[in-house]
């Protein structure tokens, strides 16, 4: 009966779902750009390359926090310009010369091709029409 007991104990104690919590911290500066296009036409948005101040990111991965809400900015942004059902992609690393040759591999991708066609309307978002906002992951902390 005390095996049977001290099995049960032990199938509940590693049964049981444990939730590790990320932590998050804040980075002075973070430089980030979108990419936003749609499978319904061939137009490709492209933000300057923007500083957020106060970022946060995961301290293990280095991933960003609310990368999600720093592609609806993107994606709301371009609904209110007419420009519905984007699929918005967002770039970011704390270096900004590593974020700008990733820009430039990013924007060849839709140059036009060897045969000198362009396949693809790029459309440039200035810092003046587009800005990233902060986003504030202390909520997500608690």
């Amino acid at each position: 009966m005390k095996h049977l007991t001290l099995i049960m104990m032990l199938a509940a104690l590693f049964g049981t779902a444990t939730t590790i919590k990320a932590k998050k911290v804040v980075v002075p500066k973070m430089y980030v750009f979108g990419v936003a296009a749609s499978f319904n036409d061939t137009i490709v948005h492209f933000t300057d390359i923007q500083e957020v101040d106060s970022a946060w990111i995961d301290k293990k991965t280095k991933f960003l926090a609310g990368r999600d809400n720093y592609s609806y900015q993107l994606r709301d942004y371009l609904e209110q310009q007419q420009m519905p059902h984007r699929t918005c992609i967002v770039f970011y690393n704390k270096q900004r010369s590593k974020l700008e040759k990733k820009y430039l591999k990013m924007k060849r991708l839709y140059m036009p091709g060897k045969d000198g066609k362009a396949h693809f309307d790029l459309r440039h978002l200035k810092s003046g029409d587009f800005k990233f906002m902060a986003y504030d992951a202390s909520e997500d902390e608690k």
